[in-house]
């Protein structure tokens, strides 16, 4: 069965960062994710913003504006909002990672579910600096190309902690503890809002250059 571009992009991620908390940023090739770029995208880690350093032609598209540059806590209800940044300050204080569920659409009756994932980059020193994600709607209604996703809505959030490292140990280029628990297997993760399935295989289906 094809993966999706969540499970593409962590499947990658993974496989870079071998071990350690997270891989860094120069260490990502874009050419190795080709086939899933125009849905995936950089976020540079501000004082208390996440804007995006760059985005996909497809997300833009989805969107309808150029999203380089603009924040991706913006468009959010200040719930929404507040819960997002508890889940991205996981993601950049503790190397953690991050899936969520939204709804996003172009009207009251055309909403369509898109499936995120935010992974930890390591950039400037042992810092997390970066955080690489993707975004993909989980169907293709014949309604998707005619018009843009001018709202959007969490519906449910995950985050996948690694373990603690060992006492002592530097968080750094070295092999460190593997992520924990391991995403294989199906089990149900208890998120603040509803009950997140995770499917064998990983992260389950529902442009970058140097930067």
């Amino acid at each position: 069965m094809k993966q999706t571009t969540i499970q593409t992009l962590y499947t990658y991620w993974d496989g870079v960062r071998a071990g350690r908390l997270a891989p860094r940023r120069l260490e990502i090739e874009p050419a190795r994710i080709a086939a899933i770029l125009s849905e995936t995208f950089m976020l540079e880690c501000g004082e208390g913003d996440y804007p995006y350093r760059l985005a996909g032609s497809r997300l833009c598209e989805l969107f309808g504006y150029e999203l380089r540059g603009t924040s991706f806590l913006s468009g959010w209800s200040p719930a929404d909002r507040a819960l997002i940044e508890r889940q991205m300050s996981a993601v950049r204080g503790e190397g953690a990672v991050a899936r969520l569920a939204i709804e996003a659409g172009i009207d009251a009756r055309h909403r369509i579910e898109l499936e995120v994932v935010l992974l930890p980059l390591l950039h400037a020193g042992n810092s997390v600096g970066r955080v690489i994600g993707a975004m993909s709607p989980t169907s293709q209604p014949h309604w998707l190309d005619q018009g843009r996703l001018t709202s959007r809505r969490l519906l449910r959030h995950e985050l996948i902690r690694p373990e603690r490292l060992r006492d002592g140990a530097p968080l750094n280029g070295d092999r460190q503890a593997p992520l924990l628990p391991a995403l294989t297997g199906l089990r149900v993760v208890h998120s603040e809002r509803r009950l997140f399935r995770v499917l064998d295989g990983g992260l389950s289906a529902g442009k970058h250059g140097k930067s």
